[in-house]
């Protein structure tokens, strides 16, 4: 069994662009991000939107690419093959067809997902912003839409067999 399943780090990229069109949208929490971040829709005029948004979508592919292990237990059994199903002992093909399939739902992915969002990108956003002096709002507006993204991106994962 491949758990590299590019199809799904794909869309679940593309889903990080399509939360993040919703999340930052001036109706939801664009201006209150701007604010915080001491944006203004004149500095936001000049920016190379292309380039930001491929960008965004190859590093949304990288977070699913790792995100992929996090989210499938059964890639650590793979892991612990050395990741080549082909070479492995008996005992992994009998573990493998006795729970290949277990917890390879949308609703699990979205657990470990939001795990990852709370325990990785919370710390990490969260001690960036303290250094740059950035309010706690800053830190809830991004982790928030990483926590979500994460979750989501997770769930598709998780889901695509």
């Amino acid at each position: 069994m491949d758990f590299v399943n590019l199809s799904a780090i794909l869309l679940a990229a593309v889903s990080a662009l399509v939360v993040g069109f919703i999340w930052y949208n001036p109706k939801v929490f664009g201006k209150a991000w701007m604010q915080e971040a001491g944006m203004t829709e004149e500095s936001m005029k000049g920016a190379n939107m292309a380039k930001i948004f491929a960008l965004a979508l190859l590093f949304a592919f990288m977070i699913g690419f790792i995100l992929e292990n996090l989210v499938i237990h059964q890639a650590g059994a793979l892991s612990l093959v050395g990741g080549d199903s082909s070479v492995a002992l008996q005992s992994y093909s009998d573990f493998m067809s006795d729970y290949g399939n277990d917890f390879r739902t949308f609703k699990h992915g979205v657990l470990h997902g939001v795990m990852a969002g709370i325990f990785f990108a919370l710390p990490i956003l969260g001690t960036n912003a303290l250094f740059e002096r950035k309010s706690a709002k800053y830190i809830f507006i991004n982790s928030g839409y990483w926590i979500v993204t994460l979750g989501i991106m997770g769930g598709i994962i998780c889901a695509w067999k």
